[in-house]
């Protein structure tokens, strides 16, 4: 399991040094995530991508429990209440709680794909001046050496928190 640490940077500079000490640190690139205002990073460097960057995943998440517990409901009121004339059998519940876990999930996904990622919200105001933040998805088991050897060599950088979880998705 792994967990995101987050590492505000003061610029692309400590940014650039900060990722080839990592590589060297044996965490691999795919693992790195640089979020700064647009256009500042160089092209070499592995920015943020979508998902990281708005709340689309905790949207579909919240939407297809949303979404499932609303087409169990459903699936419970036409079972008890059946539409006259139609025999209807368990298998009603079960399409009407995934149909509406699929719908909600969707529809919150899309919702959600157009608000920036809420926990990178403490974080907005030192990107518009600037700075980079720099989110690094270690085990469990590395969260204190990263922490250590950031710590030690770049004492410019304020640490930004773990994650409690990481989504498997992205």
């Amino acid at each position: 399991m792994k967990r995101r640490l987050y590492f505000l940077l003061p610029d692309v500079a400590s940014a650039r040094a900060m990722l080839d000490e990592l590589l060297l640190a044996r965490i691999e690139e795919r693992c790195l995530h640089f979020h700064a205002k647009e256009g500042t990073l160089p092209r070499d460097m592995p920015e943020a991508n979508f998902f990281q960057k708005t709340d689309l995943i905790h949207g579909a998440e919240v939407g297809m429990v949303i979404g499932a517990f609303s087409g169990l409901l459903a699936g419970s009121l036409i079972l008890i209440f059946p539409p006259e004339g139609i025999e209807l059998r368990t298998v009603a519940l079960l399409v009407a709680t995934i149909g509406g876990a699929i719908f909600g999930s969707w529809a919150s996904g899309m919702a959600a794909a157009a608000i920036p990622n809420s926990r990178l919200k403490q974080f907005s105001d030192d990107i518009e001046r600037g700075q980079v933040l720099l989110m690094v998805d270690v085990p469990y088991h590395r969260i204190a050496q990263v922490e250590d050897m950031i710590a030690k060599r770049h004492p410019e950088v304020r640490f930004g928190g773990v994650e409690p979880h990481i989504p498997a998705f992205p």
